[in-house]
């Protein structure tokens, strides 16, 4: 995650690399929970999206809430179909690394996870995450209804003064409707729960976001 481009601008789609029709390869299991990466979504299971820099950190946060039923680290928002992570690192991809989440929305609410979005990054920081530089780590929310899009926009209108308020910038989180997810590789792929001693480059801004965003 170190050696990333120091892009500062993400590429207009003429711009960006051609990339292949197939599917890159990946796991087929989630290697902590045991279920299919790809399983069918269950009968009233959501879906949400987050990026918050390095996807290897943030997947083991979004893992371990109760109520989250599967992970998978991916690249999203993007141009180029079927990227690999050097092409994306390269910056010519206009991908941002990302965590899809399936989630039971009787065990976790989608405003409590975008609780643990704001809190778990560092939301200010436009095409960066701390000493991660680069396109692939900006903060985004990609949104699979009307009403997460809502829920979304409220929050980090709740959320902007608690950060101005303890010094920090102006929000530069992009909030989106969800693009298509493209599967990271296999070794991405809960990356910690394989490597628990490997890098995490995940960390918040000690501010707190409340819970009941939307209420």
């Amino acid at each position: 995650m170190f050696f990333s481009s120091k892009a500062t601008t993400v590429p207009a789609a003429q711009e960006c690399l051609p990339g292949r029709s197939n599917e890159i390869p990946t796991a087929e299991m989630h290697f902590v929970s045991g279920r299919p990466l790809k399983a069918p979504i269950p009968q009233g299971m959501e879906q949400a999206m987050f990026g918050m820099g390095c996807f290897w950190g943030v997947e083991r946060i979004l893992w371990n809430l109760k109520g989250v039923w599967l992970t998978a680290a991916g690249y999203a928002a993007g141009s180029t179909p079927n990227a690999t992570y050097e092409e994306v690192c390269s910056g010519k991809t206009g991908h941002n690394e990302v965590v899809w989440i399936v989630f039971n929305p009787t065990e976790i609410s989608y405003e409590k996870l975008l609780q643990v979005f704001w809190e778990g990054h560092d939301p200010t920081q436009g095409m960066r995450q701390g000493n991660d530089r680069g396109t692939q780590y900006r903060s985004g929310i990609y949104t699979y209804s009307d009403v997460q899009m809502v829920a979304a926009k409220a929050a980090r209108e709740t959320f902007a003064p608690r950060l101005r308020e303890k010094g920090y910038g102006a929000i530069t989180t992009e909030i989106l409707v969800a693009p298509k997810f493209f599967y990271a590789e296999d070794y991405h792929q809960q990356y910690l729960a394989k490597n628990p001693a490997g890098y995490c480059g995940v960390g918040g801004t000690g501010v707190t976001c409340p819970v009941g965003l939307t209420s």
